[in-house]
């Protein structure tokens, strides 16, 4: 059976369906794989470009590009990288109102059980509950 990687603008023109050619060619490549004809696989970045996409280009509701993403997750016939921990990072998003990349990191801090997020959106994190690094404790920790 064929391995077939599929990058984000298969699903954008799954969901968008503003191109009735592709969309049909992506639609058919989703059906074979349901009927376990191909095996698809793909990954967190590109579901990080979906979730971009579908916010910045076509205006869609956050509510929305999660529910695009749970979709993807739960394809069948689609063996997704990291599934475990983008399903995580989805209902984080979900339940905290923040974006699904930010969740994503803050959800893979919390399984490699990190001391924090270094990141100069201190906001965004602390509302996904993860601790945020302080860069001024760098200078206490560097070598002299």
């Amino acid at each position: 059976m064929k391995l077939i990687f599929v990058d984000a603008n298969v699903f954008l023109r799954f969901f968008a369906r503003d191109d009735e050619a592709q969309h049909s060619k992506a639609r058919r490549l989703l059906r074979a794989a349901e009927a376990g004809k191909v095996r698809l696989i793909t990954g967190p970045p590109v579901l990080f470009e979906v979730a971009w996409t579908l916010k910045s280009f076509y205006k869609r509701p956050r509510q929305e590009v999660l529910d695009a993403l749970a979709r993807i997750a739960s394809l069948p016939g689609l063996d997704l990288i990291d599934r475990h921990l983008v399903q995580d990072a989805i209902r984080l998003a979900e339940a905290t109102g923040q974006e699904f990349p930010d969740a994503y990191i803050a959800t893979s801090a919390r399984l490699h059980r990190t001391d924090g997020v270094a990141t100069f959106n201190r906001g965004d994190f602390e509302k996904l509950g993860v601790t945020v690094y302080d860069f001024d404790d760098a200078d206490e920790q560097a070598p002299q």
